[in-house]
């Protein structure tokens, strides 16, 4: 997951969308039948991704991903031992306050519930995941640039995305523990999807910590903003919008931003750390991919046609998406450009105004031709 730049949002207190879960009002009708599920173009290989083995590659090797000789844990280090539910071991992951335990925890967590098939569950999320010293959160237009921190590119633009993926293990843990009080509803393969997410994410947080100590730094050394989290909030009522505002705003900011930063490290010449954004970006897919698949049962459950409640969630939510974006990934992710994209609209109009243009002015020579004429 990476960092969105130009997400503008400001929430209104106005709820129109009924599939909230406190308490849970779902409204659901036909569940599986609907005419935009059996249109929609769902990411291919999400079953694939969904099947595949447990990923203990928490190491960036010489050529790429590959497992640490200190991968296994004993109970005495592992919390979640003591969970008897997903959603505790959620709940927990959460409470941790150090990245590196929030991101070893993340991992454990999801081994256990997979070896064990632990139950789901219900638990109560903290207000706010516990977060370290530092860094010292600011506001967007208060974080320094590199050169005035007097710190390399590439250092700067890999702990900005290990801030990111922080986060976005929280973001998706917050989704598993939150929601589990709607569980019948959702079925255990939700909670399962956004499991394996938050895994993902913990995965790219070990590769960005590592590479930082590499270059000489640490995640917490440079400010950051808390606007992933204050995003997660606002939609902390309603499973709808926080599908539509965390994979399918947040996080395919990301399908757009990882190959302009992965462009910029080569410039630098740091072709290890593009190598891991790259890494990170093609993995993003399948997480944008299960909001976009979750969010059309969803709305397929409450009788909604999904690309006006996803427009509709934006507009009530105040958000303007911007470009450059990046249509193919988006695309093959489940996103169809019209969800998200008005230039085409727009386009048309303006190539009819100038087909429009170009006729008035052919009648008009034609009509003086005609009285030069007689």
């Amino acid at each position: 997951m990476f960092a969105v730049r130009r997400l503008q949002s400001q929430h209104h207190h106005h709820h129109h969308l009924t599939f909230t879960v406190r308490p849970p009002t779902f409204n659901f009708v036909a569940p599986f039948h609907s005419q935009s599920q059996r249109t929609h173009q769902f990411w291919p290989d999400l079953r694939r991704w969904r099947d595949a083995p447990h990923n203990h590659a928490r190491s960036w090797g010489l050529d790429g991903p590959s497992i640490a000789s200190t991968s296994s844990y004993s109970n005495d280090d592992d919390p979640t031992a003591s969970a008897s539910s997903l959603a505790d071991c959620a709940r927990i992951v959460l409470s941790t306050p150090d990245p590196l335990a929030k991101s070893r925890l993340s991992h454990l967590a999801f081994s256990r519930w997979r070896r064990l098939g632990l139950p789901v569950g219900i638990s109560r999320p903290p207000d706010r995941p516990a977060r370290p010293p530092k860094p010292v959160l600011v506001s967007p237009k208060e974080i320094p640039s590199h050169k005035e921190l007097g710190l390399p590119l590439n250092a700067y633009m890999l702990h900005n995305l290990a801030h990111v993926e922080l986060n976005a293990i929280d973001l998706a843990w917050d989704t598993v523990v939150r929601f589990s009080t709607s569980g019948d509803e959702l079925g255990d393969d939700f909670f399962w999807d956004f499991a394996r997410v938050a895994d993902d994410e913990s995965r790219h947080f070990s590769w960005c910590s590592q590479r930082l100590a590499e270059l000489g730094f640490n995640y917490g050394d440079i400010p950051a903003h808390n606007l992933l989290w204050r995003e997660c909030e606002k939609s902390a009522g309603d499973v709808s919008a926080r599908l539509a505002m965390i994979p399918m705003v947040q996080e395919a900011r990301g399908l757009d931003a990882g190959p302009r930063l992965v462009q910029k490290l080569v410039g630098f010449g740091d072709h290890r750390t593009s190598n891991i954004v790259a890494k990170i970006a093609e993995e993003e897919v399948a997480h944008v991919a299960v909001g976009v698949y979750w969010f059309v049962l969803v709305c397929q459950k409450m009788g909604r046609v999904p690309c006006a409640t996803f427009k509709d969630i934006l507009k009530e939510y105040n958000v303007e998406l911007k470009g450059p974006f990046n249509y193919t990934a988006r695309e093959e992710a489940g996103i169809p450009r019209d969800w998200y994209d008005g230039t085409n609209t727009s386009e048309r109009k303006r190539e009819l105004a100038e087909v429009h243009d170009r006729l008035a002015c052919i009648v008009a020579m034609e009509k003086e031709n005609s009285n030069l004429n007689s």
